[in-house]
């Protein structure tokens, strides 16, 4: 198979989706352990720990967005080889601000966690640390949006 610029957009999609979903996969799993931990001896802050531990998931949300809107945009047209690359940087953003943020914010997680162990009462001070991690996922998500929509079709 030649390389074309729809197989490039496909790998941009497949980029978003993986490496972003894989900040993610690694952050829910760090804070997940820890969860159970907590639980086993205090399965009453269910509801509390319960959100911390989802949080890191959103960059793979993110990432799935990104690649959503790829393969809408750009799969099944033709397009020339440096739109594909194009539509490969734009979707880098999203990848590697997923990757990085979705751990960081599984080990913040972990952390605030730990206090609501100690002081329950304290979880949604609790719940804005990792939250601040969640503001460059953000980020890379509007850039990359931003960046789709800019490549001409």
């Amino acid at each position: 198979m030649a390389i074309t610029g729809t197989v490039l957009a496909v790998l941009a999609a497949a980029i978003a989706a993986f490496v972003a979903g894989a900040g993610s996969i690694i952050g829910v799993g760090k804070s997940g352990s820890v969860a159970a931990g907590i639980l086993s001896e205090k399965p009453e802050l269910f509801g509390k720990l319960l959100p911390l531990q989802l949080l890191p998931g959103t960059q793979g949300i993110y990432g799935f967005l990104v690649a959503f809107l790829i393969w809408f945009r750009f799969v099944g047209q033709p397009i020339d080889i440096a739109t594909g690359l194009m539509v490969i940087g734009a979707a880098l953003p999203v990848a590697l601000a997923g990757w990085h943020s979705g751990q960081w914010q599984g080990s913040v997680s972990v952390s605030s966690m730990y206090l609501v162990a100690k002081e329950p009462d304290s979880s949604g001070r609790a719940m804005m640390l990792p939250a601040m991690v969640e503001t460059y996922a953000i980020l890379g998500l509007l850039i990359s949006v931003l960046l789709v929509f800019k490549i001409p079709v």
